[in-house]
């Protein structure tokens, strides 16, 4: 009832002129939603900002776990430091970035010693960079971790097997560790690109309503036409939204069933 009824609802939301009026526009909303500039900017926006931070929340975060993997001294310490932000509330979070990147900040402070002016960064050319550096540090720690479980479920005697058989580190990680590490590779690309969406409550919390055009996210959008009553075309917003994170999600899902089939066999 509190699931299935609300979504019925948004579609037929999409489909009228008015609320109150009731009356069927067929697909206007999503021309005028297609046509707003706004909404194409913040589009715009969330695909630049999930096509880098995700790729790079995936990658990252599985080096962490090979590296933690390996005979390495100090390797409790690294996973706590890695773990930490886990731990850290999202206002403090926003609060530790603002005095970082304040105009009188450390890191203007710090650059300035080597004789570069410092910059304005929530209101520059490097708002996202901020941004994708901020989600990385929040977002690594528990995919490092799913990746660390997921290594540890390999089986002992493949990779024995593979050094008896004379295989470098290169080529038990791509023949071996990567066809075993597709399902969790699915899953924590599949999180960090639901995380990347709800970068929002972060961008809010710095900047506001209305930031820097490149921080203006799909959310903020329909956060705004949410506070002008706009249901209808909040409503188309949606399901483009979700049409999209669909097919992202099944083009993941089938590229893994492919890659993991003889895996699984």
């Amino acid at each position: 009832m509190f699931y299935i009824a609300p979504f019925f609802v948004i579609l037929y939301y999409a489909f009228i002129d008015n609320p109150t009026r009731h009356n069927f526009v067929f697909f206007n909303n999503f021309i005028s939603l297609f046509q707003n500039l706004a909404f194409r900017e913040a589009a715009s926006n969330t695909f630049k900002f999930s096509i880098v931070a995700v790729p790079l929340a995936v990658a990252l975060s599985l080096l962490i776990a090979l590296m933690l993997e390996a005979r390495i001294p100090l390797k409790s310490y690294f996973r706590t430091f890695f773990l930490s932000p886990l731990m850290v509330p999202v206002a403090s979070v926003v609060l530790i970035w603002q005095v970082l990147f304040h105009p009188n900040g450390a890191v203007n402070e710090f650059i300035m010693l080597f004789g570069i002016r410092g910059i304005d960064w929530m209101q520059s050319e490097f708002s996202q960079l901020v941004v994708v550096v901020l989600f990385l540090w929040k977002n690594l720690g528990f995919n490092m971790i799913l990746f660390m479980a997921a290594l540890s479920n390999i089986p002992r005697e493949l990779l024995e097997t593979a050094d008896v058989e004379g295989a470098g580190p290169i080529r038990k990680l791509f023949y071996i560790k990567l066809r075993y590490l597709s399902p969790t590779l699915l899953f924590v690309t599949i999180l960090s690109l639901i995380n990347s969406f709800k970068v929002f409550r972060e961008v809010y919390l710095l900047t506001g309503d209305y930031p820097y055009g490149e921080l203006y996210m799909l959310q903020h959008f329909m956060n705004n036409i949410f506070r002008s009553l706009d249901y209808q075309r909040l409503a188309a917003a949606a399901i483009v939204m979700t049409i999209a994170m669909v097919i992202i999600i099944a083009t993941l899902f089938i590229a893994e069933n492919r890659y993991g089939r003889d895996v699984e066999e």
